[in-house]
């Protein structure tokens, strides 16, 4: 498989759960201004979409969208129990965690990277986003992780959008319990793992 991916974008999340589940893969770099793969390919003809993360599977096809690409890679191997199985109640409840992290921490994310945002949005939105920390610092009392039975994919997709919280100027000192989860999210061997790798790339240019 082919994992389409910048560094620090959201793609990170589908990276740390290819290494979580033990699955071989390769990673393709994508310039998101240029649309541009790291070979020098048009990115736009791998998927129109034009963004990351995208899947190449063994067979050619593309997955898009990270929601589903991170259930379909916890599926090809059920046993490391990064998601529950399909149809169960505790599935359901991952995706209920999956779709409220996309529309209601990673979505409120964006006016940030946009330079042209003014003061007053982007005030409203960390109040916004605060407001949803707040939630999220409720549902972690008395676990380590979203999900009572341990890490899932959807704390790989909350580690990804929170870490880009320092560098928008967000501070998580107010949620003290969100602080000691990125620490102890970091400390996995397959996030661990996926970061230094990222961090590699990056500094190589």
């Amino acid at each position: 498989m082919k994992l389409y991916f910048s560094p620090g974008a959201c793609s990170l999340s589908p990276h740390i759960v290819l290494n979580e589940a033990g699955l071989p893969y390769e990673l393709v770099r994508v310039d998101l201004k240029s649309k541009m793969t790291e070979g020098g390919d048009d990115f736009r003809r791998v998927s129109p979409k034009g963004y990351v993360p995208v899947l190449r599977l063994d067979n050619g096809e593309i997955l898009t969208e990270g929601t589903a690409i991170v259930q379909y890679l916890a599926d090809l191997r059920p046993e490391t129990r990064l998601a529950p199985p399909a149809g169960t109640l505790e599935r359901y409840r991952l995706q209920e965690w999956l779709n409220f992290i996309a529309t209601e921490i990673h979505k409120p994310f964006s006016p940030f990277f946009n330079p042209q945002t003014p003061e007053t949005q982007r005030e409203s939105q960390k109040q916004r986003l605060g407001e949803r920390f707040g939630l999220v610092v409720a549902s972690l009392d008395g676990h380590d992780y979203l999900m009572p039975q341990g890490f899932t994919v959807a704390d790989a997709y909350l580690y990804t959008v929170l870490a880009w919280a320092p560098g928008v100027g967000l501070s998580l000192d107010p949620w003290p319990a969100l602080r000691s989860y990125m620490e102890r999210v970091q400390k996995r061997p397959g996030v661990a793992a996926a970061l230094a790798k990222e961090r590699a790339v990056k500094k190589g240019g």
